[in-house]
């Protein structure tokens, strides 16, 4: 019995590292306020359950077996920047909507990254995060996290990085993201494009009156019912940003596969 546990250990250690990688990397798991002996438990039970669902080979530990360990180091952390990047989209749409309310002065500490983030980005990064919660999107990565050895077994040695299909699904997700992005922003910065050209007619008609002073606040005191106007607009191009990160992350595991 012993020794079948210890044939099987191998098999156990490469789970863990593609499990590891992907709570490393994707988003909602990430954040620096969810404890590292937490996730690293939580990484562990996953890959015990998941290791005896998977009809793998026994492996042993060589030359070869260090491969794999890349390999799958690599795999979990390409899918979860894959989905972490399109989610990433919230924060853009967030550093749109600051240049037109003018709060690009003002940035603040993500709790996730450490680094700065713009303010709208933040608010509504973490109203994405919770509509994900919501829909049960984290239950969803998980069982990406679970059909991944569907696509990419765990006895595969290389990933195709250099060819070009890969290169272009990437560039394809990120210009995705960016016009995910545009969606979400595109309704308040149209209108306060309209604010900043009726000022700028008054500026011209009345030359005294200083545009600067009176625009800031002007953009904020329409910008924010505007705001909550399109919460509904926004909710919706969320549901579409999760369907197209879901859709992004499986098809780059069967890129990696050799679908």
């Amino acid at each position: 019995m012993n020794t079948e546990w210890l044939n099987q250990l191998p098999v156990f250690l490469l789970v863990l590292i593609r499990v590891i990688a992907f709570f490393t990397s994707m988003p909602l798991f990430t954040y620096r306020t969810i404890p590292a002996s937490f996730k690293v438990g939580l990484a562990i039970f996953f890959a015990f359950i998941m290791m005896f669902t998977l009809d793998a080979p026994s492996l042993e530990m060589n030359s070869t077996y260090i491969l794999l360990i890349f390999k799958e180091m690599l795999v979990g952390l390409s899918i979860g920047l894959l989905a972490g990047m399109m989610v990433y989209a919230v924060q853009v749409a967030g550093m749109f909507l600051d240049i037109a309310f003018g709060f690009l002065v003002a940035n603040v500490i993500d709790p996730q990254t450490g680094a700065q983030s713009p303010l709208m980005g933040g608010y509504l990064y973490t109203l994405t995060l919770l509509f994900l919660l919501a829909v049960d999107g984290h239950h969803l990565m998980m069982d990406g996290m679970y059909y991944s050895y569907q696509f990419i077994p765990i006895e595969q040695l290389t990933l195709p990085f250099g060819e070009e299909a890969v290169a272009q699904h990437v560039l394809s997700a990120f210009s995705t993201m960016f016009m995910i992005a545009f969606q979400m922003s595109f309704p308040i910065v149209g209108s306060l494009f309209l604010i900043d050209v009726a000022l700028g007619m008054m500026s011209r008609a009345v030359p005294q009156m200083n545009v600067f002073v009176v625009g800031l606040p002007l953009k904020i005191f329409a910008g924010l019912p505007l705001l909550a106007l399109t919460m509904p607009a926004f909710f919706m191009a969320a549901d579409h940003l999760f369907d197209e990160m879901f859709t992004a992350m499986r098809t780059l595991m069967e890129l990696f596969g050799g679908a």
